[in-house]
């Protein structure tokens, strides 16, 4: 037989418990694993499939320069942000940018399929299509269930506070306060193909569409030294989230490209309003020199007429060139105390201008504008970035604002120096003949326009080739498609994963936490860690019918464990006279009657006589044991209502005799201290060789302290898993007190996988603890005594019912 130490080693102690607690709840585990992956397979069966869609987005990481190069169409390359990959991103995230994405899209009904566990989310369904009257105003968010009845009649509901259920026919408008639609059948041909015959949809606020998609949109770098963005979505239906991102693209690379031009198309209005007004003056001074010369007949003009008419043609070309600066900086002036937020200025270069102050300024301002529009869309709220953005803004303003203020006074200067210079070739064409000088005034007017009408021509042309040759900064290198979508969500094998670590854990954490701040002794360790008694032996659990098993079954374990306690005791009863051995315990139910019962029968069995006396008068249950009349006793003999002989009962077991407790008496405390008592015990010591006392429980009532002035040895009975640690507290007390003999420690009802025979294989070869005395022996080997069946569990009792049931009908 195992014992004690053998079982709970000093250094393995914990490992091996948990490993015996894990083997003899094997089936706990086998549950709980069960009960897991069944909830796994449930959330992977039921749950809404959900899935990844993913495109990609090529970013140039410089500006794409336009065919023609010079200084004017460089000016007007000004858009900065598709070098800026935050400011893109920051762009593909923009609120802004999301509603006009959701304007071109088909999102505004979202249908739900009605099924008997989930209601999947579909995407235009076959059989029906939901029309939205624009015009009328619609209650958001509500859902609206359709039944269909047949291919001509739908039941419509609408639940809440709407109480709306009616039959209605396809394409007939239903309208009320809240809403005004129709149903039709979106494709006749799959109506009678598709078993689905109940839906329910919602009508989606546009801006709560746009913030949704927006908050769920995914931007990423593909690499992070490359300018490539990977755009990903998730969502239940692959199909509409790749609509999304294709569109979501689509729009993006559409307004990258139309700001892109934006300062072209400004440029090209601006001139064509320049030319409006030089037309009129144009046709009026080529007819006027069509007539004069008709009437005049003078075809050309003296030579000294062309001299001075090439100097003022000289002349007035620097005017005009300067007319038109004048005008760009009366349209610069405009464009300051307008303040425009989405409009770039148009560059200098573009009507000539050459001053690189102003030039550099202007390029300035619009780079701080397009920053402000990337920052609005970022976010609707002012930030403090924001507001440093716009004090830049102001000051640069005012710095184009002085500098345009001194070009005017200095272009004012050199108009007044040419017309100075023109009055005094005036005066030398006043020399010349009458006609001829009418004739190089109407020349010079038509000259002059003509020369600003082609000069605006060839500027225009210019912007035209710029805006025909910009390319967008940013190309889709590949479109989201569906059969590419990735299913994310369930997650199959991890559920199932962490179903079976779940499965396996809760049992074993229980077990840990309960054994944790479980406050019973379950090891030896836990004695020998609060007292110094000493431990007299160990007795397994007891699966028999009876009680007495040192009779019944003489050569099972437990029956051995007494054999070894009775030669202990032998160790202990050194002196002649020793002869009495009192069991007690903490509280009910620790087994002291059990031990008393059948460590008085395997003493006698050993050719003793043995007398076991039940002292528990309070809660008398040892002659039940014995099928005897508990109307005689002990508390009859104390009372001196009968004698010693009479109280004294011979047993079947050869050489045991037995003394009941008798009738309960109302004070059996006072009983205990009469001198009847000690008379008692002391004719006991005369006629048996060993007495075994059962006395009531020592943490309940006095009576076995009372009686222990008798005793020789205390024999204290803990019952593994049951009785609680602070029993040996009181242990220790009662030992420090004087004229008390010690009490020994007995462990009852020992529960162990393993510890009698090899169900698990782990106690091969075990031998008595103790032996026969203290240490001698090194036991007996298996097959000495007949091994105790072990308890079967739960799961085998069924098992073993079946496998009958199923030999029955065999």
């Amino acid at each position: 037989m195992a014992n004690f130490d053998d079982i709970y080693k000093e250094e393995t102690i914990d490992i091996k418990k948990y490993i015996f607690k894990i083997l003899a709840n094997w089936y706990w585990f086998v549950i709980a694993v069960f009960l897991s992956t069944s909830a796994a397979y449930i959330i992977n069966r039921y749950s809404d499939r959900v899935y990844q869609v993913s495109s990609t987005l090529l970013i140039r990481d410089t500006e794409s320069k336009s065919y023609y190069s010079d200084e004017m169409i460089q000016g007007l390359d000004l858009f900065k942000q598709g070098s800026n990959l935050n400011n893109q991103m920051a762009i593909l995230k923009s609120l802004e940018l999301h509603r006009k994405v959701m304007d071109e899209l088909d999102f505004d009904i979202t249908y739900y399929g009605v099924g008997r566990i989930r209601d999947p989310e579909l995407y235009q369904p076959e059989k029906i299509k939901v029309n939205i009257d624009t015009s009328h105003y619609q209650y958001y968010g509500v859902p609206i269930y359709i039944q269909i009845l047949s291919s001509e009649l739908y039941e419509l509901e609408i639940e809440g506070n709407f109480g709306v259920k009616k039959q209605m026919r396809f394409g007939e408008q239903f309208e009320n306060d809240y809403f005004s639609f129709n149903i039709t059948i979106r494709n006749p041909e799959s109506f009678y193909q598709s078993n689905a015959d109940r839906y329910f949809f919602y009508i989606n606020n546009p801006g709560f569409l746009a913030s949704y998609y927006r908050n769920k949109l995914n931007i990423s770098l593909l690499d992070e030294e490359g300018t490539i963005l990977t755009l990903s979505t998730t969502g239940y239906v692959p199909y509409k989230e790749a609509l999304y991102l294709n569109k979501l693209a689509e729009v993006f690379i559409r307004s990258e490209l139309e700001e892109k031009n934006q300062i072209a198309v400004n440029t090209i209005r601006f001139i064509n309003e320049q030319i409006d007004a030089v037309v009129d003056s144009l046709s009026v001074a080529e007819g006027k020199l069509e007539v004069f010369r008709a009437e005049n007949r003078i075809i050309d003009i003296s030579q000294e007429g062309r001299s001075l008419y090439d100097q003022f043609e000289k002349l007035d070309d620097e005017k005009a060139l300067l007319t038109v600066e004048s005008k760009y900086y009366e349209y610069l002036m405009t464009y300051l105390k307008e303040r425009p937020e989405n409009e770039n200025v148009i560059v200098p270069t573009s009507v000539g201008v050459r001053d690189q102050l102003l030039m550099n300024l202007i390029m300035q301002l619009n780079s701080l504008n397009s920053e402000r529009i990337v920052l609005k869309m970022q976010s609707v709220k002012s930030n403090p970035k924001q507001d440093v953005l716009e004090k830049k803004i102001e000051e640069t303003r005012k710095m184009i604002e002085e500098n345009v203020q001194n070009l005017v006074k200095t272009n004012q200067i050199t108009i007044e120096d040419l017309d100075h210079r023109i009055s005094l070739l005036n005066t030398d064409i006043a020399k010349l003949p009458y006609n001829e000088r009418r004739l190089i005034n109407i020349q010079r007017r038509f000259d002059l326009n003509d020369q600003i009408y082609t000069y605006l021509l060839e500027k225009r042309a210019e912007a035209g080739i710029n805006r025909a040759s910009n390319i967008p900064n940013a190309r889709v290198l590949d479109k989201a498609r569906a059969e590419q979508a990735a299913l994310i969500a369930p997650k199959s094998r991890l559920n199932y994963m962490i179903s079976l670590i779940i499965g396996l854990m809760i049992p074993f954490l229980i077990i840990i936490l309960r054994d944790y701040f479980n406050n019973r002794i379950l090891s030896k360790k836990d004695i020998e860690a609060k007292t110094d008694a000493p431990i007299l032996g160990v007795i397994g659990h007891n699966n028999k019918e009876s009680d007495l098993v040192v009779v019944n079954n003489p050569k099972s374990a437990i029956s051995e464990s007494f054999r070894t306690i009775k030669t202990n005791l032998q160790y202990l009863l050194i002196k002649e006279d020793s002869k009495i051995i009192t069991v007690t315990s903490t509280m009910s139910g620790e087994g002291k009657t059990f031990c008393s019962l059948n460590l008085a029968s395997i003493i006698s069995m050993s050719d003793k006589k043995t007398l076991l006396i039940g002292m528990d008068l309070r809660k008398p249950k040892l002659h039940r044991h014995f099928e005897l009349d508990n109307s005689v006793g002990m508390s009859t003999y104390l009372i001196g209502k009968a004698t010693f002989d009479e109280v004294i009962f011979e047993t079947d077991i050869e050489n045991l005799s037995i003394v009941v407790s008798g009738p309960v008496p109302p004070n059996p405390a006072k009983l205990l201290e009469t001198e009847a008592l000690g008379v008692f015990i002391e004719e006991a010591r005369k006629r048996f060789d060993f007495i075994v006392v059962d006395t009531p429980p020592i943490a309940l009532v006095s009576d076995a302290l009372l009686f222990s002035k008798y005793s020789d040895i205390n024999i204290f009975v803990i019952r593994q898993n049951y009785s609680h640690k602070e029993v040996l507290d009181l242990i220790n007390d009662l030992n420090r007190k004087p004229n008390i003999p010690e009490f020994n420690i007995l462990i009852n009802d020992v529960k162990m996988p393993g510890y009698y025979g090899n169900k698990y294989g782990y106690n091969y070869g075990y031998g008595y603890g103790y032996g026969y005395g203290y240490g001698y022996g090194y036991g007996y080997g298996d097959g000495y005594y007949e091994e105790d069946k072990p308890e079967l569990s739960l799961i085998e009792k069924w098992m073993n019912r079946f496998n009958k049931i199923k030999n029955i009908r065999k």
